[in-house]
């Protein structure tokens, strides 16, 4: 049977059971709640994060959703109207008043020169002198066939006059005393001599021609100014044969140029051509040195006619030119003061070019986009002028994406505040 103990008592080890058994059932039962309580903790933690997994996947996906339903958001510029005047600049190329080459008119060998680059010369004065044995030869040899000639006439005077009064004597003679006949040979004779003093003279004349242009060219010996202003080539030196004329293959003597006052030619565009056909269109002209100059002036003249190639309107601005600061051929800035005429003008960054044209995207009353195909007018870079597709307040789409479509809703930021306002404030 078994043994009770009263109660108080500790339970009696049964037999042949030690202290030490005890302690080892005690372990393994302790190892084995640790393992079960760290499963268990595993277990929630893999749950738990499982979930939050899940639920963000759930939110993300949620926000993925909403933001492909919510209109894309754009940045929008308001169109402004243009001031009443603008400033249009464009290149434009100086050139002189007068500008011409000089050639030989007479062939022979270069005596000598006396002007050089840069020599300012007067009209009429002396630039160079040439040598003509030919032409000398010529005057000397011409003179002496009019001198020949000249003594013809003499001589067929002379027979003239005898066959005059040979005729007048037969025909004056009593009837019967000569025949007919040869009363009708002196004639003849008489009207032969007055033909041959005819030619004799005409001859003559055409001699004195001859003598009067060779003695002309003579004057072309001494090469003259043709007008007052700057030699600005010189292509002869002491002993150069020289030919006369202006041959592709005959080279000038001298360039002359008069630069006061002075011309300034500007290919402008066809969008501006009918405001610079207006007389008088004020001009500002500047230089690229340093520091630059400016020259104020005036549309004198336009070509009243557009290129066919460049679509552009040739203009010339005369400008005094007393100081001589601008020189033929120079590179410079033309200004024009133009009037807007009501027009437009947005950002550069809100117009799109597409395969019908410029285009500009605006923004309706109901936040939707609509593409205009628009004119463009002045552009300097950074504000461009349309004169055709929008008017001011017109909201404009700055750097629109290719994905947006017509009539697709969107949500606008507004960019007046940015550097449109500044570069608008500027103009």
């Amino acid at each position: 049977m078994l043994a009770v103990n009263p109660p108080g008592q500790m339970p009696r080890r049964a037999a042949g059971e030690s202290e030490s058994g005890g302690d080892s059932r005690r372990s393994g039962r302790g190892l084995q709640v640790f393992a079960l309580c760290l499963a268990v903790g595993l277990a929630v933690a893999f749950l738990y994060t499982r979930h939050s997994r899940s639920q963000a996947a759930i939110e993300l996906n949620d926000q993925t959703q909403a933001e492909v339903k919510a209109p894309p958001v754009v940045d929008v510029a308001t169109a402004k109207a243009a001031p009443s005047t603008w400033t249009l600049t464009l290149p434009g190329e100086t050139a002189a008043w007068y500008d011409s080459k000089i050639y030989a008119r007479v062939n022979g060998y270069v005596a000598k020169w006396l002007v050089d680059i840069g020599d300012h010369v007067e009209k009429g004065q002396t630039l160079a002198s040439i040598d003509t044995p030919e032409l000398d030869a010529d005057l000397v040899a011409a003179k002496a066939k009019l001198a020949a000639a000249q003594a013809e006439v003499q001589v067929k005077q002379a027979d003239a006059d005898f066959a005059k009064s040979t005729y007048e004597r037969w025909r004056d003679s009593p009837v019967g005393s000569v025949s007919k006949q040869e009363q009708e040979s002196k004639k003849a004779a008489y009207q032969s001599a007055e033909a041959q003093l005819a030619a004799a003279i005409a001859q003559v004349q055409t001699d004195e021609a001859e003598v009067d242009r060779l003695t002309a060219l003579t004057e072309f010996k001494m090469v003259k100014a043709p007008f007052s202003g700057v030699i600005t080539q010189r292509n002869i030196d002491i002993g150069n044969l020289v030919t006369a004329g202006s041959a592709a293959n005959t080279s000038p003597l001298y360039r002359i140029s008069l630069d006061d006052p002075v011309r300034v030619f500007v290919d402008a565009p066809q969008k501006v051509a009918a405001q610079l056909l207006e007389p008088g269109v004020a001009a500002t002209v500047t230089t690229n040195g340093s520091p630059p100059r400016r020259f104020e002036g005036k549309v004198a003249r336009t070509s009243m006619s557009i290129n066919a190639r460049a679509r552009t309107l040739k203009a010339e601005i005369d400008i005094h030119n007393a100081d001589h600061g601008l020189i033929p051929g120079m590179y410079v800035q033309v200004a024009f003061e133009m009037k807007s005429n009501g027009i437009a003008e947005i950002p550069a960054a809100g117009l799109s070019f597409r395969v019908q044209g410029p285009e500009a995207a605006v923004v309706d009353d109901e936040n939707r986009v609509r593409f205009r195909k628009v004119e463009i007018g002045a552009d300097d870079g950074g504000v461009v002028q349309i004169t055709d597709g929008l008017k001011a307040g017109d909201r404009v789409v700055l750097n629109v994406s290719s994905q947006i479509t017509d009539g697709e809703q969107v949500k606008t930021n507004d960019a007046n505040a940015g550097p449109w306002s500044k570069a608008a404030a500027a103009k």
